[in-house]
C-alpha cells in the first residue's frame, strides 16, 4: 500500500469535503430562510456553486493554519458560520442576528480564554477597540450613501471579526474585502451583467476577507 506523503492530514479532505455538504446545505437553507415575502424558493444556481467552494475552500483550511484543537473547534465553527452569513447575504440581503449575534459572544469568549493564538500575541484591549472603532468608522463613512450602503449585518459580522483576529487582522479583513469587491464589480461592469444602479452586497466580500485575514500566518 502506497504511503501518504509527509505531512499530509486527513482532515483537510475531510473538511474539504464537509465543507463542500455544508456549502450546498447552507444555500439550500437561505432559500427558505428567513422566509421569502413572496413565499417563493430559489433554485439551486451560481449562488449555490460560490457558496459550496468558499465552504470547502475555508473549512480544508483551518488544520493547515491551526495546531491546537480548541483552536481547530472554535475557527471551524467561525468558518461554518461564515458560510451560511454568506449563503444568506447573496440569497436575501440579510445576515441574520441569529447568526451575528452569537458570533460576537463567541469572540469575547476567545478573548477571555485566552487561547486563540490571533489574539493573544496583542493585548485584548487592542482586539476590542478593533472591533469598536473599525465597523463603527465604516458604518459612519457609508451614511452619505443611502440606507443599506453598509448594514446593521456588516457591523455586527465585523464586531466579531475584531474580536476573534484583533485590530490589525480586522483591517487587513476590510481591506482585502474591499479589494476583491472592486475587482468583482469591475469584472461584472464589463461583462455587462450588472450596472452602476444595481445593488451588490457587501457582506459576502467582507466574509472571503476575514477569513483570508484569519488565516494569514502568526506573527512571531
Amino acid at each position: 500500500m502506497p504511503s501518504l506523503p509527509a505531512g499530509f492530514d486527513p482532515l483537510v479532505p475531510l473538511l474539504g469535503l464537509a465543507g463542500l455538504v455544508w456549502g450546498v446545505a447552507a444555500d439550500r437553507i437561505s432559500a427558505r430562510w428567513p422566509r421569502h415575502e413572496d413565499g417563493t424558493v430559489r433554485n439551486v444556481d451560481w449562488r449555490t456553486l460560490v457558496v459550496a467552494v468558499f465552504a470547502a475552500v475555508a473549512l480544508a483550511a483551518v488544520p493547515g493554519r491551526f495546531d491546537d484543537l480548541g483552536q481547530r473547534l472554535l475557527f471551524g465553527g467561525f468558518f461554518a458560520a461564515c458560510v451560511l452569513l454568506i449563503a444568506t447575504d447573496l440569497d436575501q440581503r440579510l445576515m441574520p442576528d441569529v447568526v451575528t449575534l452569537p458570533l460576537i459572544v463567541l469572540g469575547a469568549l476567545a478573548l477571555v480564554w485566552g487561547g486563540d493564538s490571533l489574539v493573544s500575541r496583542s493585548p485584548a484591549w487592542l482586539a476590542v477597540l478593533g472591533a469598536i472603532v473599525v465597523p463603527g468608522l465604516l458604518f459612519v463613512a457609508s451614511l452619505p450613501f443611502g440606507e443599506g450602503a453598509f448594514g446593521g449585518g456588516d457591523v455586527k459580522f465585523l464586531v466579531s471579526v475584531g474580536l476573534l483576529t484583533g485590530f490589525l487582522r480586522i483591517v487587513i479583513a476590510v481591506f482585502a474585502g474591499a479589494m476583491i469587491a472592486g475587482v468583482v464589480i469591475v469584472t461584472l461592469l464589463l461583462a455587462r451583467r450588472v450596472t452602476m444602479k444595481s445593488y451588490i452586497p457587501f457582506g459576502p466580500f467582507l466574509i472571503i476577507g476575514a477569513v483570508w485575514a484569519t488565516l494569514l500566518p502568526a506573527s512571531s
